[in-house]
């Protein structure tokens, strides 16, 4: 039996009774007013235009469904469909593209793009915590993202996008941001804001982490220009493991995504990231990711158009 053999990939029904029992925990709460005593569920009839999922509050008489308040508000694409969607792109490694879920889904190829974009913004965790407590080893590194076209190949790096990601190697976490350059001043705010004091710091020689040593317990700094990757002196003074990681996402960037515009960077980021910190040997297999996936669309919206008509997702 398939994956999506499972109930609420196939029912609307069903798809609305597994996202109430993720969002609401298995009670229901009015967005409007906040209530919930007095609620009821409106029992389905297509002929009198009462779609699946609604509830009625006896409080303020407000009408509302679990999508509400989510990134699936106003969505008018079927709910099974949706965590479909959430599924494939929680269980592919390196991603799954729009024009994939286009054909997949059996939708529009403007409705996938935007799906896929919602539930991007429903993995982004927005960076609570510092990385390294208790005295443990942070990996940072960064890295360009993008082609260079015309006159722009003479500029060398300058004109792609740059990322800087951090590794916990205790709790083997990753955070990853889209960075201005790659200077002290740009790098250093972001070490500082999030790793702990007490943590050692592994980079390569780039000398935008000089100023690590004056605010960190440690520094350890292998050259890769001279083909060191690891310290004979001191085997946990490498940083392989972000080396890794973003190999693995500049394989998925080029092979799935192809191209990225710098205003959705941040979000195919963000997609990486979640599965990367919800992967097997952290504990967690498919069905975990897409509960963690659907666990993170409330309180967050994306609208199409912003007001000016500009492409907002």
């Amino acid at each position: 039996m398939s994956a999506l053999s499972r109930p609420e990939f196939n029912s609307e029904e069903a798809a609305f009774a597994h996202l109430e029992k993720i969002v609401w925990a298995g009670m229901p709460v009015c967005p409007h007013c906040g209530g919930v005593d007095r609620i009821t569920k409106v029992k389905a009839n297509l002929a009198k235009r009462i779609r699946e999922g609604l509830w009625r509050c006896g409080q303020c008489k407000g009408q509302f469904t679990a999508k509400v308040g989510t990134v699936f508000e106003h969505m008018r694409l079927p709910l099974h469909k949706a965590l479909q969607a959430v599924y494939l792109m929680t269980s592919s490694k390196k991603g799954i593209s729009a024009h994939q879920l286009h054909r997949i889904l059996e939708i529009t190829y403007k409705s996938a793009w935007f799906l896929a974009h919602r539930i991007r913004e429903a993995m982004r965790d927005g960076h609570v915590g510092q990385f390294g407590g208790g005295g443990g080893i942070v990996e940072v590194d960064e890295t360009f993202i993008g082609r260079l076209k015309g006159k722009e190949k003479k500029a060398a790096f300058h004109h792609k996008m740059k990322v800087v990601a951090l590794i916990d190697r205790n709790t083997g976490k990753a955070r990853t941001l889209v960075v201005e350059g790659t200077t002290a001043k740009h790098l250093m705010p972001i070490v500082l804001a999030n790793v702990a004091r007490e943590a050692t710091i592994n980079t390569d020689e780039h000398w935008g982490y000089r100023p690590v040593r004056d605010y960190f317990a440690g520094h350890g700094t292998t050259s890769h220009g001279t083909g060191v990757y690891v310290d004979p002196a001191n085997p946990e003074n490498h940083s392989n493991t972000v080396e890794g990681y973003f190999s693995i996402f500049k394989r998925r960037m080029k092979g799935i995504y192809q191209h990225c515009g710098e205003q959705h960077l941040h979000r195919y980021l963000a997609e990486f990231e979640f599965r990367y910190n919800n992967r097997v040997a952290l504990g967690f297999n498919d069905p975990d990711r897409s509960r963690q996936a659907l666990l993170g669309i409330a309180g967050k919206r994306l609208t199409y158009r912003r007001f000016d008509g500009v492409p907002h997702a």
